[in-house]
């Protein structure tokens, strides 16, 4: 009996190794996936026609082009599996629908209130209207949420969502007895920071910080040796609560702030003449900006951001900082620029082989990285 439930259990590790491989590097061949798991043929035939059965996979034809060889099929993860990714944001609730192989198959922006009572039954509005509409013929598996706030590790209870105004707050119990789907939920920009090490811009490093700015301000993640770090309790990553060094005290805009207060969306909305806008548009004014004064507070949040940007660089030691919202609009104004600021008040060594990049998710990137979360049990276990 132990070697029967041992023997199982390495074959459900094997499933869930196979599903996470074209899940996370996308289709390829049964001949690739023997050669990048190390398993034989005939254990990856098996395997394959498992999750082929669970209806987690499905198999192409070969690529006609190849000659050489027998053909071998395409696996690729099926895109009928999907997970609800949800946003809560100060300006607008975004819910999507996230396929296996990191896809937003479809997306709603709604304006609620901000309550968890509103969000919830928002959700569960959404959610009831896309069971019947357009994932009708979905499985769905799990759900994630993405909160701008702090989020305990242990039982996932929002401990503070301070721009929301949600405190101790088990939202996960809430929107699953709404749903009937399975919660999980993180910090946004954590979940960001594993979506973008996955699938976008940090995808060839394992050394990554990544800063995400919102509505709700600046929050981050850490990626080290290709592992996510939360700290003891969950928590790391709030970059935007720390205390910025500011060289020039003319730069400074408020006593004793944070550098979520100096480097603000809602400051650079200011400065090129909105009140409102979503970060294309906020692209568009930026970069067809020409008043002194709107080029001087895009140059100022740019010297603070890359005065704590080169403390975290020598601290860490990323290969990349990858820059996400409205921080990614502040880098495209001048990539170049922004690094050789960082360089200049960075040690050397550290910043000798430094990149900044935007986030390639775009607007997906919190959506996609709340999905990864949902989707961990069934990667780990596609059987369970």
């Amino acid at each position: 009996m132990m070697r029967a439930t041992s023997v199982e259990g390495v074959r459900r590790a094997n499933l869930g190794a196979v599903l996470r491989l074209v899940h996370e590097a996308g289709p390829r061949s049964r001949a690739v996936i023997t050669a990048q798991t190390g398993l034989n043929r005939s254990t990856v035939s098996d395997l394959v026609a498992t999750l082929v059965t669970a209806g987690l996979v499905e198999e192409r034809d070969p690529d006609p082009t190849r000659r050489v060889g027998r053909p071998s099929p395409i696996v690729a993860p099926s895109e009928d599996v999907v997970t609800i990714a949800v946003n809560p944001e100060v300006d607008a609730l975004e819910v999507g629908a996230v396929t296996l192989g990191g896809r937003v198959r479809v997306r709603m922006r709604a304006a609620v209130g901000l309550s968890v009572d509103e969000v919830v039954a928002a959700v569960a509005r959404i959610v009831d209207e896309w069971r019947t509409g357009v994932l009708r013929d979905c499985r769905i598996v799990g759900g994630g949420v993405a909160v701008p706030g702090l989020v305990r590790a242990s039982d996932g209870v929002v401990r503070l969502a301070p721009h929301l105004g949600w405190r101790d707050e088990d939202v996960t119990v809430r929107l699953t007895e709404a749903t009937g789907i399975p919660f999980v939920i993180g910090n946004d920009a954590s979940l960001g920071a594993r979506a973008e090490r996955l699938f976008g811009a940090a995808i060839d490093h394992a050394d990554v910080i990544y800063l995400n700015g919102g509505a709700s301000g600046i929050g981050g993640g850490l990626v080290l040796q290709g592992m996510a770090i939360g700290g003891a309790d969950g928590y790391a990553g709030e970059w935007g609560q720390s205390r910025p060094g500011i060289a020039r005290e003319s730069d400074r805009r408020t006593q004793n702030g944070v550098l979520e207060d100096e480097v603000n969306r809602a400051r650079l909305l200011g400065a090129v003449g909105l009140t409102a806008a979503d970060d294309a548009e906020l692209a568009a004014a930026l970069a067809a900006v020409t008043a002194p004064d709107a080029l001087e507070e895009i140059a100022r949040q740019r010297r603070i951001l890359a005065a704590a940007l080169a403390n975290a660089v020598n601290a860490l030691n990323p290969s990349a900082i990858v820059l996400g919202g409205f921080l990614a609009l502040l880098l495209e104004h001048d990539p170049d620029g922004l690094l050789e600021l960082v360089r200049e008040l960075a040690l050397a060594a550290p910043g000798e082989h430094l990149r900044i990049l935007p986030a390639a998710l775009g607007a997906d990137r919190l959506l996609i990285g709340a999905a990864e979360a949902a989707l961990e049990p069934l990667l780990a276990d596609p059987l369970a």
